[in-house]
């Protein structure tokens, strides 16, 4: 009787796996295959730790400068919760291309190996974003409303902006850029 219900038991088991399925990844657009933003979620305290660094070291040079500018890049009313979830992306992208651009100045000139590794993390993740961005574009064929206005911003920011200016903008802009903004779009839909 035992090795008769053995099959059963097995079938059983089998049919339970198969129908309980485990838990998916959190993917933000469904069909974007190579995207695979949910990795930002949060970043490591090691990484988050070399941004401080950075941010720190520039706080103490700017201390001994005395820049005026006029009202900051990136202002408060600024969120990703403003714009569609398809189009936060790409707001992201431009946000992550222009600090890039800005830290790899600053690299270049005063900074140095401080910058290392948060270059190479925000490289990262410009590289991912890129991924969402080019599988996953935008219904119209040019962005429109306030991300239309947020790209031009950021677009024109390194033009129109005194280079010191730029500088205070985007790392006074670094956290938030990396626990509100690359968690939202990292969160897809879940980001209200």
């Amino acid at each position: 009787m035992a090795v008769g219900c053995l099959p059963v038991l097995i079938a059983m088991v089998l049919t339970r796996t198969e129908a309980v399925p485990g838990p998916k990844p959190l993917k933000v657009f469904p069909d974007a295959g190579g995207c695979h933003l949910a990795q930002f979620q949060s970043l490591s305290p090691q990484e988050l730790q070399a941004f401080k660094k950075a941010k720190d070291t520039f706080e103490e040079s700017l201390s001994l400068k005395a820049w005026s500018c006029r009202p900051r890049l990136f202002p408060r009313t600024w969120d990703l919760q403003q714009l569609q979830v398809g189009e936060r992306p790409v707001a992201l992208e431009a946000e992550v291309a222009l600090t890039l651009k800005v830290l790899e100045t600053m690299a270049d000139r005063s900074l140095g190996s401080i910058l290392d590794q948060p270059l190479h993390t925000l490289r990262h993740i410009q590289s991912e974003l890129q991924a969402c961005v080019e599988a996953q574009p935008l219904a119209g064929p040019r962005p429109r409303g306030r991300l239309h206005h947020w790209l031009h911003r950021l677009h024109e920011a390194p033009k129109k902006e005194p280079l010191g200016c730029l500088e205070n903008s985007v790392m006074f802009n670094l956290f938030r850029l990396l626990t509100r903004d690359l968690k939202c779009v990292a969160s897809g839909d879940l980001c209200a």
